[in-house]
């Protein structure tokens, strides 16, 4: 099943079920006026939703409408909590070699970080951010949105408790982030809102490609229609039932709550390309002494796509530009 939220002058939009092309959409509000009440009753809206799903892959659901990506929000709008994490060790491998850094990292712990979860913005929207100068750069990464996870649960529990898969460009403003990580709390201005891609899916619609809490699919990204990478998210070094265990740890997980993986990096990263510019960056200063690649600036186009195994988009695109806040 898949699942977008379009815009509709609220701040929560209203939940519609998309179909598997991506082609067409049926209104969902007789059901869940709201992805997140979808989530907060879900043993009782899934059976409703995928039953509505069924008809409107037959064909046979009233009130069908062609589904526009640029009018949808992201998935979820707003979440109650938003964590990130870096879960691809290899992308801080690069990083630590490019520029010789020492990081103390405790074996066998992942690394997560709260994050803004009251702002996210839909697929086609402009992205405004304030100066060209704080080196703005993207951050291809999934997620997923899970059910409520009680505190202490193991990895399998919290795999079972994921609802919905995402992909999602997480924007830096590289200016900021080594300033903000050496006052040693967390990230306010390196990262503001955060871009969705218009379609959450559930696991089942990935098949194979869903497995050990891990999205076994090639993030593409490309700058301007360039393409610059396509990592897979198979190389997760903690998958997404092991990270939302840690988070549990002490704590109850909610419904709607949102976990990023981090940028997808694969070890063949020469092969593969990035899919973030630091990582672009870095590699070009471990092969030639140097970066040459710029960081984004106004009116630069960036789309991040995941395809399947027949060539078809899975959660849509993010396909957005770039922009100073006075042309938003």
């Amino acid at each position: 099943m898949k699942l977008a939220t379009l815009k509709n002058g609220s701040r929560d939009g209203r939940l519609v079920i998309v179909s598997r092309d991506l082609a067409h959409a049926v209104d969902a509000a007789g059901i869940a006026p709201t992805l997140q009440f979808a989530l907060d009753h879900w043993s009782r809206t899934e059976p409703a939703l995928l039953a509505l799903a069924d008809r409107l892959e037959a064909g046979s659901a009233p009130g069908a409408f062609g589904f526009d990506p640029a009018q949808a929000m992201a998935p979820l709008p707003r979440a109650h909590q938003f964590v990130d994490a870096s879960a691809f060790l290899n992308h801080g491998n690069i990083m630590e070699r490019a520029f010789n850094l020492v990081v103390r990292r405790p074996e066998g712990v992942p690394i997560l970080v709260q994050r803004q979860a009251d702002d996210f913005m839909g697929a086609c929207d402009d992205f405004p951010f304030p100066s060209e100068a704080d080196n703005c750069d993207y951050e291809g990464e999934f997620g997923v949105i899970v059910d409520d996870i009680p505190m202490g649960s193991t990895p399998q529990r919290c795999e079972q408790g994921i609802r919905l898969l995402l992909l999602l460009n997480d924007v830096s403003m590289r200016r900021f982030v080594v300033p903000e990580l050496q006052m040693g709390f967390g990230f306010i201005n390196a990262k503001p809102a955060t871009v969705f891609a218009p379609v959450a899916v559930t696991p089942d619609e990935l098949g194979p490609a869903w497995r050990n809490g891990r999205i076994h699919l090639d993030m593409n990204v490309s700058r301007n229609g360039k393409l610059i990478g396509h990592p897979n998210g198979a190389e997760m070094d903690w998958g997404f039932g092991e990270l939302l265990a840690h988070l549990a740890y002490n704590r109850n997980l909610r419904a709607g709550t949102v976990l990023g993986s981090g940028t997808v990096s694969n070890r063949l990263a020469e092969e593969v390309g990035s899919a973030c510019l630091a990582e672009v960056r870095a590699l070009e200063s471990i092969a030639n002494g140097a970066p040459a690649t710029p960081w984004l600036s106004y009116g630069e186009r960036m789309r991040f796509e995941a395809l399947d195994n027949n060539g078809r988009s899975v959660f849509g695109a993010v396909d957005h530009r770039l922009v100073a806040p006075s042309d938003r």
